[in-house]
């Protein structure tokens, strides 16, 4: 069984921003050779996620709002009484939504639905350079 790890950054503007790394993994997958296997996608970071999405205008501004109404920024979290730094509300949207997806490989391609793709989350008060990691297991 192989097992093949790739490393891309993005530039975030941070606050909701939502970036379609689709292309991204399909070329980690393509790179690796892997024809049948699991490719987990996750972000080393505690203030962005990763997940699936439709990405098109509508469905963003969706994903964008309901985590405002679901995690509001303007509420009082513990995190920013401690450090000041304003992104409470950061941390807590990241742990809903979760550090991670991860996407069946089959015949060297992510087995993704029509409209589904892969979405970076950056909830973080500023703009930010992020990490990427992907890794592929499998034949």
């Amino acid at each position: 069984m192989a097992v093949f790890t790739e490393t891309f950054e993005l530039s975030t503007q941070g606050n909701t921003h939502i970036v379609d790394i689709t292309g991204q993994v399909a070329q980690a997958v393509q790179r690796s050779g892997v024809r049948q296997g699991l490719a987990c996608v996750f972000t080393p970071s505690s203030t962005s996620g990763i997940t699936t999405l439709e990405y098109e205008g509508g469905a963003v501004a969706d994903l964008q709002r309901a985590f405002e109404e679901l995690v509001p920024q303007e509420r009082e979290y513990r995190h920013n009484l401690r450090w000041g730094d304003g992104n409470g509300h950061s941390h807590v949207r990241a742990a809903l939504l979760g550090a991670s997806f991860t996407v069946p490989v089959v015949d060297g391609r992510p087995a993704l639905g029509t409209w589904q793709q892969i979405i970076f989350v950056d909830f973080d008060v500023r703009p930010r350079r992020r990490r990427v990691i992907v890794q592929i297991v499998g034949e």
